[in-house]
């Protein structure tokens, strides 16, 4: 999406409303949004791809944040190369456009993009949902530095827990993921790339406050630190961020509630931390070899419905750690080979309490659980460049996911009782190959066919009437993948393209196997879903000055996984139970349209944004009234960007949303879907660069207050203001 004003003078450092492509000159199909915001329209510096075969994996910086993002006049934050994704097309989110912004949060960061919403999930569980084209956090894999982030038992990522500060870009596939990358990519992917040092001593540092809208009280803190050195032979790095939120307040116009008097959001309070540490080695210009560690955890309340009927959850603990290592090795003078290998661990506890005092654990709602998971695996890829006109790339991913989970029923009753722990284990198995045919100097043709295998290894699950552990049936499943691109390129500046891509999604251990307080009945049998996925995009320069670019997209989801009511019982109190399971009877369709502009209209003056259309539909032939939630049909963002002197940069900007759909839970409209959240959010950032080293930045966000919802009963921010500095050398 567009964004983007510069350190310098306009001329010289053009905004973008879309992001670029990284990593991936190499590769052909060009992205909706293509300009690194720190260079003139009509020409992008390539940096090369390991992913190439022939490009040096330790290849410098260009010295521009690609992406959206600004000019990097100071050292720019370089990209750790080893943890790109192959791209074909896409979107980049650059760190400059996250520090101009303000956005802290992955979430928040990705909806800069073109064709990227983010979602508030409600309920209990507090947590935030990114949809790329329409697919949800369950069809489009989240990975960092390559390695999939992924939780076995039901993979509910809360995107809210992902800071930004310390990223040099996220990489986000829509609709076209490469099949070299892995599985999963049914509607999207979405990749966090870290940084890596480029000078002999490099060191940053930011310290930022948020405030209430009446500047009465400080919401929350957050800072970063980072210190590196690079030298011939190689690298090493160290860097950690924290965000730390007391509240966040509501918009004065909200009417307070009996669950919720308005002012300060009760039980907003959050703590998220990540550091990580990377040493790597480079013995030529060509290979380079690493291993980096990252560990992040969180805590986190969650908010009430202001219409009633809550649960009343804490996370004391929400914690991932990750120690990788990565390889790439140039063979010849056209072919390469690179690999990553892994170990994760996933671990976090959630407490259940009686009543909104958080403070007994008597009564059956009562309880603590614990979930303790690991993953371990690897990747190996190979291309090369020997055969005429033909660049072959090929992979295998492996995997092995365990999960273990045990809870402490009633914990302050004389009935409470700890369960034994119950285990999951699943292993995949996934081989790709993709070639791209360059049948002229200015046609390319992208194949690729890729293969899934997933293995259920262990099922547990606590029966509590009989106090023991049950196994379930385990199985496995196969699925074909498929995708071809065409791209053309009719000038230097303009291309376009065309691409279809079928992609596969095996169903989780929750959606097979919960059974969501005794509602649902499991279904190891599920099959996997299946989304086609069709494009066709264009974009060009003129005159150097103004920017145009185009996508169309049509999405078919066949085998969609939804819940089916299978009986109904009288529980103990004489009230109707319905029992639901998961099965393959849904079918939908998303098609839209993404347009993106960045026009310089005079020297240190520059406008741009992005607007997407979405219409989804999903067919249920035992619930016809169905409506798919959480996206707006219309969506935009408008930016201007003016240097009003040579070290002062002032930046407007526009969020716009039609409503959405919503299912209610309460008061008058229970079960019954509603439109919400439409918005018009007034933002604006103010950049000071004292000089080359120190820069500070206040600004506002949302500064007309208005009150919104992006999902029934859970109310979003009202007007917020913020203070940063940074100190970069």
């Amino acid at each position: 999406m567009g964004v983007l004003l510069s350190d310098a003078i306009a001329q010289e450092a053009p905004v973008t409303a879309a992001g670029d492509i990284s990593a991936s000159e190499a590769t052909p199909l060009p992205p909706l949004d293509v300009t690194a915001p720190s260079q003139p329209l009509t020409k992008r510096k390539a940096r090369k791809s390991q992913s190439s075969g022939s490009g040096s994996a330790v290849a410098a910086s260009d010295g521009m944040d690609e992406g959206i993002g600004l000019e990097d006049t100071a050292a720019p934050p370089s990209v750790f190369t080893l943890g790109q994704n192959s791209m074909i097309g896409g979107s980049t989110v650059g760190s400059e456009a996250i520090w101009t912004f303000n956005k802290l949060t992955l979430d928040q960061a990705v909806a800069m993009a073109p064709g990227v919403s983010m979602s508030n999930l409600g309920g209990s569980r507090n947590e935030r949902d990114i949809f790329v084209r329409g697919f949800d956090r369950w069809r489009v894999p989240l990975t960092m530095d390559g390695v999939r982030i992924y939780l076995p038992a039901d993979n509910r990522l809360d995107m809210n827990r992902f800071l930004t500060p310390d990223l040099a870009e996220i990489q986000i596939e829509k609709g076209y993921v490469s099949v070299l990358n892995g599985p999963g990519g049914m509607g999207g992917a979405i990749n966090l790339v870290s940084r890596k040092p480029t000078k002999a001593f490099e060191a940053e540092a930011r310290v930022g406050v948020v405030f209430d809208g009446d500047l009465e009280g400080r919401n929350a803190v957050n800072s970063y630190g980072m210190m590196g050195t690079r030298k011939s032979e190689g690298y090493a790095q160290i860097s950690g961020t924290i965000v730390s939120q007391d509240h966040w307040n509501l918009s004065n116009d909200f009417t307070p509630t009996p669950y919720e008097n308005g002012g300060l959001r009760d039980n907003s309070e959050t703590e998220d931390w990540r550091i990580n540490a990377k040493i790597g080695y480079t013995p030529n210009a060509t290979d380079e070899y690493a291993i980096s560690y990252t560990s992040q955890a969180g805590s986190k309340s969650a908010p009430l419905h202001i219409e009633g009927g809550n649960r009343f959850w804490k996370w004391p603990t929400w914690d991932i750690t990750s120690l990788a290592g990565f390889s790439h090795t140039k063979i010849g003078e056209a072919s390469y080979v690179k690999s990553n290998v892994y170990y994760n661990q996933l671990n976090n506890n959630l407490r259940s309490f009686d009543d909104a005092t958080y403070t007994t654990q008597a009564l059956g709602r009562g309880f603590n659980s614990w979930y303790d998971d690991f993953a371990y695996g690897g990747m190996i890829e190979m291309g090369t460049q020997l055969i005429p006109m033909n660049t072959l790339k090929g992979s295998v991913h492996y995997r092995l996911d365990n999960h273990s989970e045990y809870d402490h029923n009633r914990p302050d009753h004389s009935s409470g009782y700890i369960e034994p722990k119950q285990e999951t284990e699943e292993r995949n198995w996934y081989y790709a190959l993709e070639n791209t045919f360059h049948a002229t100097s200015w046609l390319d043709i992208v194949g690729g066919v890729s293969k899934d295998h997933a293995r259920l290894l262990k099922a547990e699950k606590f029966n509590s009437t009989k106090r023991l552990v049950e196994s379930y049936p385990t199985g496995e499943g196969e699925a074909w993948n498929w995708q071809s691109a065409i791209i053309a390129r009719y000038s230097d500046t303009g291309k376009v393209h065309a691409s279809v891509s079928n992609r596969t999604r095996f169903p989780n251990i929750f959606e097979r196997f919960s059974t969501r307080f005794g509602t649902a009945e499991p279904n190891p049998d599920l099959d996997a879903e299946e989304a086609r996925n069709y494009e066709l995009g264009w974009s060009d320069t003129f005159n150097r000055r103004l920017r145009l670019s185009v996508a169309v997209f049509y999405s078919e989801i066949d085998n969609a996984i939804q819940s089916v009511l299978v009986r109904s019982y009288q529980d103990s109190n004489g009230s109707t139970v319905q029992v639901t399971q998961n099965q393959n009877v849904g079918d939908g369709t998303h098609k839209g349209i993404e347009l993106a502009v960045d026009y310089d209209l005079m020297p240190g003056l520059r406008v741009g944004g992005n607007y997407t259309y979405l219409r989804r539909d999903i067919r249920d032939p035992l619930r016809p009234g169905l409506k798919s939630e959480s996206t707006p049909e219309h969506e935009g963002f408008v930016y201007l960007a003016w240097d009003a002197m040579s070290n002062l940069t002032i930046t407007p900007s526009l969020e716009l949303a039609s409503d959405r759909w919503s299912l209610a839970s309460q008061g008058a409209d229970a079960n019954q879907f509603i439109q919400i959240g439409s918005y018009a959010l007034v933002n604006l950032n103010v950049e000071y660069r004292v000089n080359e080293i120190f820069s500070a930045s206040v600004g506002g966000r949302n500064l007309t207050d208005q009150n919104y919802m992006l999902v029934e009963g859970f109310p979003e921010p009202g007007r917020q203001f913020f203070a940063n500095v940074r100190a970069r050398y």
